[in-house]
């Protein structure tokens, strides 16, 4: 799976979202082992504790979370808190 899509599928399972996903170390060719970071800004992550906001991503990606991606680096936001930390 490449960056754009874990994107594109997390923006479109939340709403308002906005999604940066990288690729935080070097892949290695040998593994499958998908490694990718993500920084994700919602509003619906309002009010929400930062674990049903990472269960919400996790249920964006659904089964790539257990196939196509090995690990997640996560960050959520609400965009007031995005602000705040740029």
């Amino acid at each position: 799976m490449e960056t754009d899509e874990v994107e594109r599928r997390i923006e479109a399972a939340i709403d308002d979202a906005e999604a940066s996903v990288s690729l935080p170390r070097v892949p290695d060719e040998d593994h499958e082992d998908a490694h990718f970071a993500a920084v994700v800004v919602s509003p619906a992550f309002e009010g929400l504790s930062l674990v049903d906001q990472h269960e919400l991503v996790y249920d964006a990606l659904g089964e790539a979370m257990t196939t196509e991606i090995h690990a997640l680096e996560l960050k959520t936001y609400t965009p007031e808190e995005y602000r705040e930390a740029n």
